[in-house]
């Protein structure tokens, strides 16, 4: 406390040299800085870095509560302690429910309660600050889970012969959901439809326009629009709803016909490609076209393939893939993705997404900085006991 600076606003010469007599003589490392109005002391700059704040409330240019008020006003976390010759009861209650922090009355207070006044207003003041930081913190966790929800969904394939395993994991630089995002469901015609996203850029606008997109793929899909549609519409809900002209998704979109030996319809919008776990892993040659929200008439061609009974593929961000690699000064991508997939065969399907997750870690020396969205389809007759 003794490094403790203290503002003292009192107009009165010889009440101010009693007040800094009292603090020097109860604590002698204390600073005291004395301003003879409250206008005085905004315009000097005095309210900052200051511990605490003694107020006479009869200063000049002040009226009852309104140096308290404007005091506050400068600084809402300001630390104020009310001194004034008034012993009036009910003019401490008042300044109190202003946000004054205690009610001193002069020639009663010595340097002992002047002291135990500030260090109480000041602890006081902090764990308000504390409580409100709290209370910021449970605001945005709760503001976290509602985009999660919009963001993460619970595939939606009851009556399919698919089985998913989703799994989500934020980068290092937030604690919160990202605007990576995932979904499944199974379609009216009976086709399984997938999608992972990608919105270019952090912070809850990005993750709100993610949920956005992601709740609407699933209304296109439910409400029966073709395959080759769902990308143009879902361009034009990005451009409509985008707060920046330059922001992008990037996204990859899998439709599965029949559930055993299975024909497998891919697009890609400037994505990583799924991959092929079983029999695998093995890479899929998915023609690439432009991202969501780059080109007006962009094109998005559709790749096929027929897997047989047993097959498993793997949908991800590129997150995943963007952590350092094995050779130095080059990232892990997709070559070094693929090696870690033929180290990890023997891994149950359910828990190779966390598993690939801690290996890139490893590989990278730490936590990876991007989100990490994963979705695996599988084949549900098949079984899901080893990737």
């Amino acid at each position: 406390m003794s490094a403790w600076r203290v503002l003292l606003v009192e107009d009165d010469p010889a009440d101010a040299f009693l007040v800094q007599e009292h603090l020097s003589e109860a604590a002698p490392g204390l600073k005291v800085v004395v301003a003879g109005s409250v206008i005085e002391a905004l315009d000097r700059g005095l309210l900052g870095g200051c511990a605490c704040v003694l107020l006479d409330l009869n200063v000049p240019g002040s009226n009852g509560l309104d140096g308290l008020r404007a005091l506050l006003r400068a600084d809402p976390g300001a630390a104020v302690c009310v001194l004034t010759g008034l012993d009036d009861e009910h003019l401490g209650i008042a300044a109190v429910a202003e946000g004054a922090q205690d009610y001193l009355v002069k020639g009663r207070s010595d340097g002992p309660v002047l002291i135990r006044a500030i260090r109480y207003a000041v602890e006081r003041r902090r764990a308000e600050a504390s409580l409100m930081r709290l209370h910021v913190e449970q605001r945005a966790a709760a503001e976290s889970l509602r985009l999660e929800r919009g963001l993460l969904p619970k595939p939606l394939l009851d009556g399919s012969t698919v089985a998913a395993v989703p799994f989500y994991r934020p980068g290092r630089t937030r604690a919160a959901v990202g605007g990576d995002f995932y979904d499944a469901v199974l379609g009216p015609s009976g086709t399984v439809h997938a999608i992972v996203g990608d919105v270019a850029g952090h912070g809850p606008d990005e993750a709100a326009l993610g949920a956005l997109l992601r709740v609407s793929w699933r209304a296109l899909v439910l409400a029966g629009v073709d395959e080759a549609e769902v990308l143009p519409k879902l361009q034009q809900v990005l451009v409509s709803e985008r707060h920046e002209r330059s922001l992008f998704t990037t996204v990859c979109t899998v439709a599965v016909r029949r559930g055993g030996g299975a024909e497998v319809t891919v697009r890609l919008a400037g994505h990583p490609p799924p991959v092929l776990l079983r029999p695998g892993p093995a890479r899929l040659g998915v023609p690439v076209g432009p991202p969501l929200g780059i080109v007006s008439t962009g094109s998005w061609r559709p790749w096929h393939t027929r897997v047989a009974p047993g097959w498993a593929l793997m949908l991800h961000t590129d997150g995943l893939m963007e952590g350092r690699g094995r050779v130095p000064g080059e990232l892990l991508w997709e070559e070094g993705l693929h090696e870690v997939l033929a180290e990890e065969a023997g891994v149950a399907l359910p828990d190779l997404p966390a598993r690939l997750v801690e290996r890139a870690e490893e590989i990278n020396g730490g936590p990876l900085v991007d989100d990490v969205a994963i979705l695996l389809l599988s084949d549900a007759a098949g079984g899901m006991e080893v990737a």
